[in-house]
Order: structure tokens, then sequence, then C-alpha cells
């Protein structure tokens, strides 16, 4: 997983994941099929991971939209690291794969879809609650978070300063407002 997320898909090949593995070939192949089933199994893992923590972060967080905010929160600490590997395997996949292959895109979708789900599950219970304003449309407002996620991760690439990262996010989060 973490050489196909520092280095892409398409610059990692079978010899460097021989290496990285500590495996042989005809291992990888009999257990992956190919260096495509290799990389779904690490986007799959990546994927259940990296959902895993949202849900522990908004089931931890006092409310819906405090999880929400801490999760935003933290890509603006992530970001201002910088670099491929502090971006997201998923996006990173999406931009370099894009419709070049079908498998990957399902994958890639699929992921971010049952993350954006999260988030619209969460805007309504907000406003089921009474924290969001009844005029928001969670299914909306899901989308627009997972489009400024994109958005971060992509910056994150660039290591932005901590201050604008963090303005960035504050920009975001004031839509949790209205």
């Amino acid at each position: 997983m973490h050489l196909f997320w520092e280095r892409g898909y398409c610059a990692t090949n079978m010899a460097a994941l021989v290496e990285a593995t500590h495996l042989k070939p005809g291992s990888l192949y009999a257990a992956f099929q190919s260096k495509q089933g290799l990389f779904l199994a690490a986007l799959d893992y990546y994927s259940e991971r990296g959902a895993a923590h949202i849900e522990k972060l908004l089931s931890n967080a006092d409310s819906p939209l405090t999880g929400i905010r801490a999760y935003f929160r933290e890509l603006a600490e992530n970001a201002s690291v910088g670099g491929r590997a502090h971006s997201c395997l998923l996006v990173n996949s999406a931009l370099e794969l894009g419709d070049r292959n079908a498998a990957v895109h399902a994958r890639v979708s699929h992921h971010l879809e049952r993350i954006e789900a999260l988030f619209r599950r969460a805007l309504q219970t907000a406003q089921a609650n009474g924290e969001l304003s009844r005029e928001q449309q969670p299914q909306a407002l899901a989308a627009f978070l997972m489009s400024s996620i994109w958005g971060l991760r992509v910056l994150g690439a660039s290591a932005p300063s901590p201050q604008r990262a963090r303005t960035v996010v504050d920009q975001i989060l004031k839509v949790l407002d209205h």
C-alpha cells in the first residue's frame, strides 16, 4: 500500500513490489493474480482504515458536527506536512488513473461513496438534533464536503503552510454554520 501511495500505480513495478513485500513474484501472483489485484487490495485496506477512522471520530465526538469539524482540522494538520504520501491514496489513484482503468475507477468510486455516506448520515443526525439548519440539504452538503476533501488532499501534496491549510478548512467549515 505504501509503495503505491508514494509512487503511484503506474510507477510501481513488480520488482519494487517484490522487494517491498519480501515475497517472490509467484507468491504475489498466486495471492493477487496481478499487480492490479494487489493494488485493488491495497485500496480496500486503505479505505477500510480511513472509513473506520472517520466513523470513530464521528461516534466519539460530542455531536456530529463536532466530529466533522475534528476530521477537517485533522486534514489541515496533515496537509501542511506535504508530499504525495500525505495526500490520499484514493484521490491520488483517481487523479492518476481516472477513466483509464475501469476496475480501479469503480473501486475508488465505491470507497469515496462510502465515506460520503458517513458524512451524509452524520449531517442528517445533526439536522434531526437541531444542530444543523433545516435549510441545509445533507446530501448536497455531504457531496460538498467530499469535494472539499479532494481539494485539501491535492493541496496537501504541495505542503502549504499550516496557517494556509487551517484558513482553507475554516472556510469549508463555515458552511456548517448556516
